[in-house]
């Protein structure tokens, strides 16, 4: 495992070369060639020993490597080639040798390791990683997956110690699962700190997915001859590139001979690492390591598969929860009163050690939980974080140092935000929980501030403690996402509750105004009942005075004073009947008044007249306007155009955009006089309210009366 010591990330060990150091180790040999020529340039390790050839400088690869291999590699200069094993070589003296090619534009890197002569075949291969895959699947959880992956990859690589190693949400790792010879020492459940590994190094661990190191008291072979390019040769991708001299000592300084390290990476992130190790130098053959870089990828498939499976199980937990709360939070009443007389079950939810519910000036809580006057503190604080509505936190006192003084039941904390301004939260606590952390070294070496002087790795991994405070168990993905749901469902509740208690309300002041309209329906009935009661008296009174009186000029006066009186009379009674309120068809109230003052006037009128009238919406006070208009109107031609007998008379009512329009007309003598009588200037009064105009013309023969009111009237003029 290829772990470098820097006390802060970011400083000491990011300005070691490891992607450039000019040299490799020496149990194989590298051959760099233009990718264009295939021609040598350099070369590093015993070249001339092993392939038996002094004059390498300028040569094509297929006199190094033979045609085949030869053809092989010039294959990678296409644009969909890809990078690897290329094949086996057989040397003049017999040895065996994997080789295999990077591309590190604009060269050609060709590493060449000694081969096992009975090599594992790739059918076995696959058939044992198949048996060990089969074998992950049947184990319960992550854990179980790891204690048998240290197991099965120890067997393959015969390494004395084989650990799987976690990294963990601060950088650090923590040892899971480890297999070992009973004579070495043991790193399981231990900690190593996060600056043991650079973030550079950590990049690499993703691009390759294993590293061996076959001796850590290897001399490094250099690049020949000397590397005079200004950009120096890449050989990230290189399994023989050499090592820094600081994780060198580090491994001996753990009492390491060789090591080997293969990448678990889940979703393109490093997860974690399979580490081995062994106290006497040990090789790994290619093909071993391509079947232990196939175990550790299923591995890797495994515990993604299992940690979904486990967020799953939680999700169907977390979900059952909401729909309970969801189905109290539908009872009735106040939802903070619903909501704080179920706490017990809302906490139940988030596997809470207590909960809060604070509202305005209210607070209720079950469980541990701060102070009254902690919680309105926090509260503030949380507020002031509105932009984050959901907040989650396992050492909440790293974020809010005032959180220390109630640590001990109240060091994680998961908040929802309902309303900043009120304000109203709900939180969730979660106890501190004590943990002893055993770290192989102290993990709190000092910084160092002189960046020239030399690195050094840490030479103790003896067993150190630590007792961390202020940390509770942490909050889960799908225990984050299940409060931002609960949110987004309080909400909506809320929401829902006061959309029904408006629409309640306004029910209430809708049936009120339903029984006052009828009230008001009943007393205008009676008063119009009254109304006309009373005008029927008055003509009573009028005729009885009439009959009773010997002067003729008298008797007419009364006479016509009655005969107005009873067209008041049948306008008020065609006008305010029960089904009329506020607008009428003025259409089908023209249609009715005639019908009545023609058969008041005499049968033989009904004969006479002819009705041309629209539907027209007009307001009711309009209508009463209208009414004794029409009805004066009428009179007034039995009276003068055919002098008491019947004659042709034309209604019409018709609406133009800007207009109502009302038009009688008859067929007799004419206006005779063009002085205004009485009934005349009442007329005239009457339109003139409604902001109209009335105008006479001459209908060749008779009289023609059009009353025009504005649909938006103007101020009317008094009479």
């Amino acid at each position: 495992m290829e772990i470098l010591f820097t006390p802060t990330e970011g400083s000491s060990c990011d300005r070691e070369p490891i992607r450039t150091p000019g040299s490799i180790q020496p149990h194989g040999i590298m051959l760099v060639a233009s990718i264009d020529s295939l021609l040598v340039t350099h070369v590093a390790g015993d070249v001339e020993r092993v392939l038996g050839i002094e004059d390498w400088h300028g040569q094509g690869l297929d006199i190094m490597l033979g045609e085949t291999l030869a053809a092989n590699i010039a294959s990678l200069r296409g644009p969909d080639a890809v990078d690897g094993f290329m094949g086996q070589l057989r040397t003049t003296a017999g040895a065996l040798l994997d080789v295999n090619v990077h591309r590190s534009v604009p060269h050609l890197i060709i590493e060449l390791e000694p081969a096992n002569d009975v090599g594992v075949r790739a059918g076995q291969a696959m058939e044992r990683v198949a048996i060990i895959a089969a074998g992950f699947e049947q184990s319960a959880s992550p854990i179980d997956v790891c204690r048998r992956a240290a197991a099965e990859v120890r067997i393959l690589t015969g390494f004395d110690r084989v650990m799987v190693y976690q990294f963990l949400d601060d950088g650090a790792g923590t040892v899971l699962a480890e297999d070992r010879h009973d004579d070495v020492h043991g790193f399981l459940n231990h900690h190593f700190p996060g600056s043991d590994i650079p973030q550079q190094a950590r990049e690499l661990y993703v691009r390759n997915l294993f590293r061996v190191i076959p001796d850590s008291f290897y001399q490094p072979a250099e690049l020949r001859p000397a590397w005079t390019d200004p950009q120096p040769l890449d050989m990230s991708d290189a399994s023989l590139r050499s090592v820094s001299l600081i994780h060198v000592r580090y491994l001996q300084n753990m009492g390491v001979r060789a090591s080997a390290s293969f990448s678990i990476v889940i979703g393109g992130i490093l997860w974690g690492l399979v580490a081995c190790h062994n106290m006497i130098p040990r090789r790994i053959p290619h093909d071993v390591r391509i079947t232990c870089r196939a175990l550790v990828g299923n591995l890797a498939l495994q515990i993604k598969a299992k940690e979904e499976a486990e967020g799953y199980l939680q999700r169907i937990r977390l979900r059952a929860c909401e729909d309970e709360i969801v189905a109290v939070l539908s009872e009735e009443g106040p939802l903070e009163t619903v909501l704080s007389s179920h706490l017990d079950e809302v906490g139940r939810m988030m596997n809470g050690d207590g909960v809060a519910v604070l509202r305005g000036h209210e607070l209720v809580s079950t469980g541990h939980c701060p102070a009254e006057h902690e919680l309105r503190e926090l509260a503030v604080w949380l507020i002031a974080r509105s932009l984050v509505p959901v907040f989650a936190s396992a050492s909440l006192a790293k974020t809010y140092p005032e959180a220390e003084r109630f640590q001990k039941f109240g060091s994680g904390l998961l908040a929802i935000t309902l309303s900043a301004d009120e304000p109203w939260l709900l939180c969730w606590f979660r106890a501190e929980r004590l943990e002893t952390v055993n770290w192989a070294g102290n993990p709190h070496k000092p910084a160092e501030t002189d960046h020239a002087a030399p690195l050094t790795p840490r030479a103790s991994f003896a067993d150190w403690s630590e007792t961390v405070s202020g940390r509770a168990r942490p909050w889960s993905v799908a225990e984050v996402e299940a409060a931002t749901r609960l949110r987004a469902v309080l909400l909506e509740v809320q929401h829902n509750r006061r959309t029904r208690e408006l629409n309640q309300r306004l029910t209430r002041i809708l049936l009120e105004k339903d029984l006052l309209l009828l009230q008001k329906e009943l007393a205008i009935g009676e008063v119009n009942h009254r109304v006309q009661n009373s005008l029927g008296l008055v003509s009573s009174f009028l005729a009885m005075q009439s009959r009773a009186s010997t002067d003729p000029g008298l008797h007419a006066a009364l006479e016509e004073a009655r005969r107005r009186l009873t067209a008041v009379a049948l306008v008020h009674r065609r006008l305010y009947r029960g089904d009329t309120i506020d607008r009428i068809d003025a259409g089908h109230y023209v249609r009715e008044l005639c019908a009545d003052t023609f058969a008041f006037m005499g049968q033989d009128w009904m004969g006479h007249f002819t009705l041309d009238v629209d539907a027209v919406m007009i307001p009711a006070d309009w209508a009463v306007t209208l009414g004794l208009v029409l009805t004066e109107l009428l009179i007034n031609a039995n009276k003068y155009a055919y002098a008491g007998a019947s004659g042709p008379i034309r209604v019409g009512l018709d609406r133009t955009p800007t207009h109502v329009s009302m038009v009688v007309a008859d067929r007799g003598i004419g206006r005779s006089s063009h002085q205004m009588g009485f009934g005349s200037r009442i007329m005239d009064g009457l339109v003139k309210q409604l902001g109209g105009t009335l105008t006479e013309t001459d209908n060749q023969p008779g009289l023609r009366v059009e009353i025009s009111i504005p649909i938006q009237p103007v101020a009317a003029i008094p009479m």
